[in-house]
């Protein structure tokens, strides 16, 4: 049986926390501050932490980075606080995520599911820069850490219009998880570089993965490799191959985002959104033409 520690400084949050997972099949301890959890950390061993971040005698973010480094628990968040600097100070301190309150109990069960059952792995991210302007980790290349960094990245852009926030998150999905899949092939022991800049003007996102790239013939199966009056022609190499339907990826990236704009190396991309309309909208590098270089290590799968 898991052993998840609760704490929390608010007495009916801390209690219904507790009974909830109790519910759930888990053995529950309290703690009503981070220098409690810390005594109760130095004489028992947790899987899990839920964690307040604003409490009396230690906040949230210092209890976490007092942890031990042997036989550390995995650490979930719990706030209201959905501020860049307590987000990326949770991300820093290896927090597996934030939860902004009021959280969903079924949706933070099945969280604590997922947190519990995933692989304990050193440095799966690491921050480089922790400003909320200008964001800068690397990250392990698979699925998983993925889907952790999407959720704080999302939780970073909360404040944007919906349908900005959606295009852009779809687009760094597909960027991302290509990255992860065909430049990293998926291997824990390799690692992908990604930066976040936002401005009052713009977000920028860059891509950069361990692979070495690719040449533009190998798109044949994709929509981006044919003559843009017919965007299905891939679709017949792609039958021939036996590959399922679909090589639309750098066409839907294009359409979400306002710039693509690729290296010479084929294997970093980065995607501009802007947040104001620029004096002249530059689309320079959002069309790629058949047979360009400038189309990205993307995933043969999804072109």
């Amino acid at each position: 049986m898991n052993t998840i520690l609760v704490v929390e400084d608010a007495p009916n949050e801390r209690l219904g926390l507790c009974r909830l997972l109790e519910r759930s099949g888990y053995s529950v301890k309290a703690a009503e501050d981070g220098v409690a959890a810390l005594r109760q950390i130095e004489r028992e061993n947790f899987d899990l932490l839920l964690v307040d971040v604003w409490m009396p005698k230690m906040s949230g973010l210092e209890l976490l980075s007092r942890l031990p480094s042997e036989h550390r628990p995995k650490v979930l968040v719990l706030t209201g606080d959905d501020t860049a600097e307590t987000l990326l100070g949770a991300l820093r301190e290896n927090a597996y995520q934030c939860i902004t309150k009021p959280f969903d109990p079924k949706q933070l069960v099945q969280l604590i599911r997922t947190v519990l059952e995933s692989p304990k792995l050193a440095d799966e991210v690491q921050v480089l820069s922790a400003d909320p302007h200008w964001v800068e980790l690397r990250i392990r290349c698979d699925q998983q850490t993925v889907q952790r960094i999407q959720d704080f990245l999302r939780q970073l852009e909360s404040d944007l219009p919906t349908e900005v926030r959606q295009s852009v998150e779809l687009a760094f999905h597909e960027l991302l998880m290509n990255a992860v899949e065909w430049g990293g092939h998926m291997n824990r022991d390799s690692k992908v570089q990604i930066t976040f800049l936002r401005t009052d003007r713009l977000l920028l996102y860059r891509i950069a993965d361990p692979g070495p790239g690719f040449k533009p013939s190998q798109l044949e199966h994709a929509a981006v490799g044919h003559d843009p009056d017919d965007p299905c022609a891939h679709s017949e190499v792609r039958k021939e191959k036996g590959m399922r339907p679909g090589g639309f990826g750098i066409l839907m990236a294009q359409s979400l985002v306002d710039e693509l704009v690729y290296n010479e190396a084929l294997n970093e991309v980065v995607l501009l959104k802007y947040l104001h309309e620029p004096e002249a909208s530059p689309k320079t590098h959002s069309q790629v033409p058949c047979g360009s270089t400038s189309v990205g290590n993307q995933n043969p799968e999804h072109r």
